[in-house]
């Protein structure tokens, strides 16, 4: 009985052994041509009120209506919302700091239209400017600089140094540079086609238009998120 059990146990170990291998040979295999998967990507939208959605209900502001475009579009992503109403660049140098979290992976800088507003000098918004960029290449994330650019009426000088400082130091900082953040509206058409884009004040889009500049600047945030994987 021993004699035929033992060659038995052999052949049933040697199965197990044999199975052991393809099993792990497999596995292998499977590790070898599936894809990593992608970690999340968390995105902050450093900005003023056309961030933070002035005037609009939660969910129809920028930053939500951005965060569903990019997920309908299949990324994994969370905007999140570091937009100020009312900020200028130096409200924007103010908080850097604490919206570069541990857990952000890009930034989108949209600041500067309050100090145009305003009339401040374009040389201190470039120095804002540039020192938020700074603290945030110190972080080595990807950034998207959106610019705004100054209307004529405040002169050839003013419009000019004012218009140079996105280019200027998107270049500077090899930051993704969208020139226009209110281009989707700008692209409507006709003054009435634009007036029904903006809230009353004329000053901020309403839902409709938010979706209109989240449709033209949403491929540039891809992008943005695209770098931010890069460095995963």
């Amino acid at each position: 009985m021993k004699s035929f059990l033992k060659p038995v146990a052999l052949l049933q170990y040697g199965a197990a052994s044999a199975m052991r291998k393809v099993f792990s040979a497999t596995i292998a295999l499977i590790l070898t041509i599936t894809p990593a998967i992608a970690e999340q990507v968390t995105v902050a939208a450093l900005g003023d009120s056309l961030t933070a959605g002035y005037g609009l209900p939660v969910e129809e502001g920028f930053v939500p209506q951005l965060q569903a475009w990019l997920r309908k579009r299949g990324h994994d992503v969370v905007v999140k919302n570091a937009g100020v109403s009312g900020d200028t660049t130096a409200g924007g140098l103010s908080r850097v700091d604490w919206t570069l979290t541990e857990d952000v992976d890009a930034v989108i800088v949209e600041l500067g239209a309050n100090d145009m507003l305003r009339g401040l000098p374009p040389e201190a918004a470039r120095d804002n400017l540039d020192r938020i960029l700074k603290a945030i290449a110190s972080r080595e994330l990807p950034v998207l600089l959106a610019g705004i650019p100054a209307p004529p009426n405040y002169g050839a000088d003013y419009k000019s140094s004012f218009d140079a400082i996105f280019p200027d130091l998107g270049a500077q900082y090899d930051a993704i540079v969208y020139p226009n953040f209110l281009y989707g509206i700008g692209s409507a058409g006709d003054l009435p086609a634009v007036a029904a884009l903006m809230q009353a004040d004329g000053l901020h889009p309403n839902a409709k238009g938010v979706a209109r500049i989240v449709e033209d600047i949403g491929p540039i945030v891809e992008e943005l998120i695209s770098r931010a994987r890069q460095k995963e």
